[in-house]
């Protein structure tokens, strides 16, 4: 089962929308509620960096037998310095997204933990692909 949701940068209002939206379908394949909840916040946290750092993006969603597979595209910057923004508490998050409760340098760190595998390629100026999977 495929599943494609758009990301519009900037606009907090709707973030989380997409991983939300996949969480509910999930929950309709009575996974684990422990794989469940990883599934949940590494795609909110995916979500999200679009959502704080890119113009726009499309999170693509790839339900398995085996394992969701999950592809993150993106419009915006980039990312300088891949191994740096691994980091915990490393962040370019702006200062109007630092009072709003974000950009704690937490997301990418956080992604990597709750996936079986990942893989993060960027292009300064152009946007960044984030791949993610997570085996049931």
């Amino acid at each position: 089962m495929k599943i494609e949701y758009q990301i519009e940068g900037g606009d907090f209002s709707v973030g989380g929308s997409a991983s939300s939206g996949v969480k509910k379908t999930l929950k309709q394949f009575n996974i684990s509620p422990l794989l469940l909840r990883r599934i949940a916040i590494a795609l909110y946290e995916a979500e999200m960096n679009v959502v704080a750092h890119a113009y726009r993006g499309t999170m693509s969603v790839d339900i398995q037998p085996s394992c969701i597979y999950v592809v993150v595209d993106d419009e915006g910057p980039g990312i300088e310095d891949i191994e740096k923004a691994m980091e915990e508490g490393f962040s370019t998050a702006t200062e109007e997204v630092r009072q709003m409760g974000f950009g704690a340098g937490m997301g990418l760190p956080n992604i990597k933990k709750n996936s079986d595998e990942m893989t993060l390629t960027s292009t300064p100026g152009k946007g960044t692909r984030l791949e993610l999977k997570v085996n049931i």
